[in-house]
């Protein structure tokens, strides 16, 4: 029996579907994915075990494999959402998207002037190791990152906060997100704390664009959808 297709041309009243245990069990891999693995994987690679784009590939293997495994329940539940509503998810993840390159525009000019002129060191990070093993780098940084860390900062962290406060969701899903992608940096050069900044709006719009649709997937494969935009250009670039 075929699922019926809902026109939907409104947002639904938001309600995570994570349960209790598969909420547990996401935050709880919070700390191994930003402490233990990536110590484990940086002591790897500088022993020399493994090539640093392979490490990568690996860390995200990792958070992705653990998130089926103890949230399946939930990603097949929020794949119903985006089944029910297809043209309504894609129009909210285009629409975010263009949201997201407007910000950027304006952003990247105050940065620059900020920063002196300092590159965003995780791009500049990403597009070292990329160039190594572009194979590995790809599949890391544009199917299986946006899987981790959805799961993580969207339907972890903003998910529960959302049911009792919905600033405090937004405000500590986003800011957790952009000090995520820019501390291991920060704390060696005290001026990258400026790109802080720089991952807000879309960490924003990425919990809009969850919270509008009712579905994890749609924040997804927005985050797929700037992942993969942003390596093609900045390869382009380099």
């Amino acid at each position: 029996m075929e699922r019926p297709v809902i026109k939907r041309t409104s947002p639904p009243p938001f309600t995570s579907r994570l349960s209790k245990r598969e909420a547990i069990m996401v935050l709880a891999y919070l700390p191994v994915h930003l402490v233990l693995l990536q110590l484990g994987f940086t002591a790897l690679v500088e022993r020399g075990v493994l090539p640093e784009a392979r490490a990568t590939l690996l860390y995200y293997v990792v958070g992705f494999l653990y998130m089926v495994l103890t949230a399946f329940g939930f990603l097949r539940r929020d794949f119903d959402a985006l089944i029910d509503a297809p043209f309504y998810c894609i129009r909210e993840i285009l629409r975010a998207y263009l949201w997201m390159l407007g910000f950027n525009l304006i952003l990247g000019m105050l940065l620059l002037l900020v920063s002196g002129g300092e590159e965003n060191p995780n791009n500049r990070s990403v597009m070292n190791v990329y160039v190594q093993d572009m194979g590995s780098m790809k599949a890391a940084v544009i199917f299986l990152a946006p899987v981790v860390e959805e799961m993580m900062f969207r339907a972890g962290i903003f998910g529960v906060l959302r049911r009792k406060n919905r600033r405090a969701a937004y405000l500590v899903s986003a800011l957790c997100f952009a000090l995520y992608h820019v501390v291991p940096y920060a704390l060696q050069v005290p001026i990258y704390w400026v790109f802080v900044f720089q991952y807000i709006p879309v960490s924003l719009l990425l919990a809009r664009c969850y919270e509008r649709t009712n579905s994890i997937w749609c924040s997804i494969f927005f985050h797929m959808l700037v992942n993969g935009v942003s390596l093609g250009a900045l390869n382009a670039i380099g």
